[in-house]
């Protein structure tokens, strides 16, 4: 049975509201029978906890505690009325409370158990009654068999794509009580339950715990457990969704890095690490879930991705798309009469600055990338973009950057993916504006100008690839005009976890001589590998530059 979120925290951490298991009964050694007296005394049995057999208003018997914890106990109950075993959560707030402070905060669980009751959801453990004993509302919930997220944890971390799985089933479960404005503020493994059947459940909405306004100032503790507290209700500050959703980024991160990121050997501490800490960055779950964990732990809580982003990372890594079949594997080098220009420092626009290394050893190249449908998918948006001239097709969960307005070299704007994985970029060289005459004389020859600068210094503005393997394919049109596709494959330069990468160029000059590069940039190898190529070749198939 479950224990309903049995906490793992040691004395040191009293603001903990978590259940814990009920403290064992010392074992009774059972008495030897005297030889000359068959009749003796048998063992006594052990007294049953204190309460055990109380019939709750008028229906549900108790049989034996759950767990306990600082704001309640849960109970293993018969509901007598449709012969069924329930929890049964027993209020408890802080002693020292004074009376009407005590009573203010049993009408608040009151209402929040109520307006939990009406959540329907499968990740969210079913609230049936409210009993109301003696003013408290004791808070009569289904018994979930399983065992909570924190026990399976200490046996080991979880891969991404199954703590992906649990995190969509916790956002689903905040969704719904968001949507019905209840914030949960206890977000933890010790509260997330694993079902049978592979169903997760998230327990404790609120039902049991003091509104935000109750903070440390004015009672000693917080409800909740500090390693998991949003920094701004750590201030004193309104909780909001989004302190929900911070929670559930420190879950995610300790269930594949093994670790809170936060916890420390004392709740002051634990709290200062809230605040001021930046935790180390997961490693253990590379990639998406990496970096939605990272962007969820922002400090300022407008930073953070909402739930819909939340959700659209989650499910990239927990249903990865499949693999596409390898195609046709062509080799394209570099012509050694088709440069004619010289080599040089330049600007890359629409990339990222991304420090890379050594460059890998092939590229396939597949396909050919002009030959794109113009049929935009459904999710996929077209913006026009006045700073870049032209309108770009981009799906539609991608993120905008700010144009830049002021730079000598030209314009461009980037839109990227939540998972961080692929962006698109696009950046224009106005004929006007080209003080240091980079525009060369067509789209291949900047193609060419591109390749020879990198493969022969490796350094750029914003540190491109040293030596990268590229191939290329000169000889596409654009509204009947010549354009050019390069691919640039290289690994980062992470020295423990170096990860290959894949840019996708195309080139594409004006008749008034302006030049625009479009770029994709994705993952070289994996699940987004795919993807990736298919959201270069929609993009390059669907851009519309203003003037031809």
């Amino acid at each position: 049975m479950s224990s309903h979120g049995g906490a793992r925290h040691g004395a040191d951490e009293p603001t903990s509201f978590a259940l814990q298991p009920p403290n064992p009964r010392l074992a009774v050694p059972t008495p030897v029978p005297h030889p000359d007296n068959p009749y003796a005394a048998a063992a006594p049995a052990p007294s049953p906890e204190p309460g055990t057999g109380r019939l709750i208003a008028g229906r549900y018997r108790l049989l034996g505690k759950l767990g306990h914890g600082g704001m309640g106990t849960v109970w293993r109950a018969k509901d007598e009325t449709v012969d069924r075993e329930v929890a049964v959560k027993e209020p408890r707030v802080p002693d020292h409370l004074p009376e009407r402070e005590r009573a203010n905060a049993f009408e608040r669980m009151r209402r929040e158990a109520r307006a939990a009751a009406r959540l329907d959801h499968p990740a969210v453990v079913n609230v049936h009654d409210v009993a109301v004993v003696d003013g408290q509302p004791w808070i009569v919930m289904e018994l979930v068999t399983g065992r909570s997220l924190g026990d399976a944890l200490q046996e080991g971390t979880l891969d991404a794509r199954d703590a992906a799985r649990i995190g969509l089933q916790v956002l689903g479960a905040l969704e719904a009580a968001h949507a019905a404005g209840v914030l949960h503020r206890d977000v933890k493994p010790d509260n997330v339950l694993l079902g049978r059947h592979d169903r997760v459940v998230l327990t404790d909405f609120g039902i049991a715990q003091i509104e935000g306004e109750t903070n440390l100032t004015d009672t000693g503790g917080f409800v909740g457990s500090p390693e998991y507290i949003a920094p701004e209700r750590v201030l004193g500050q309104r909780p909001g969704p989004a302190s929900d959703l911070w929670s559930l980024g420190v879950v995610l991160y300790a269930a594949t890095e093994g670790v809170s990121p936060f916890r420390r050997s004392n709740t002051p501490a634990t709290l200062q690490s809230v605040l001021n800490s930046a935790p180390a960055p997961p490693t253990s779950a590379p990639g998406p879930l990496a970096d939605l964990i990272t962007a969820l732990l922002a400090k300022d809580a407008a930073s953070r991705p909402n739930a819909a982003q939340v959700r659209a990372a989650l499910e990239s890594v927990a249903n990865p798309p499949a693999p596409v079949p390898t195609q046709e594997v062509r080799y394209v080098e570099r012509p050694s009469a088709a440069r004619g220009v010289r080599p040089g420092r330049k600007t890359w626009f629409g990339l990222g600055a991304v420090v890379v290394a050594a460059a890998v050893a092939a590229y396939l190249l597949i396909g050919n990338p002009f030959a794109g449908s113009r049929t935009l998918p459904s999710d996929w948006r077209k913006h026009h973009v006045q700073d870049v001239a032209a309108t770009l097709a981009i799906p539609a969960k991608y993120q905008p950057g700010l144009p830049d307005r002021r730079t000598d070299k030209g314009h461009w704007i980037t839109y990227t993916d939540w998972s961080g994985s692929i962006s698109v970029g696009l950046a224009l060289v106005k004929k006007s504006e080209d003080t240091l005459d980079e525009i060369k004389d067509s789209a291949a020859a900047q193609m060419y100008d591109d390749n020879g600068d990198f493969k022969q210094s490796g350094s750029s503005s914003l540190d491109m690839p040293e030596n990268p393997k590229t191939a290329t394919e000169p000889t596409g049109t654009y509204r009947g005009r010549p354009a050019a596709m390069n691919t640039i494959v290289y690994d980062t330069d992470d020295s423990q976890y170096p990860r290959p990468r894949e840019v996708q160029i195309f080139y594409y000059k004006t008749t008034s001589g302006d030049m625009y590069r479009l770029t994709i940039s994705y993952p070289g190898d994996g699940d987004f590998t795919a993807r990736g190529r298919e959201v270069a070749k929609t993009a390059i198939a669907n851009l519309d530059v203003d003037k031809s």
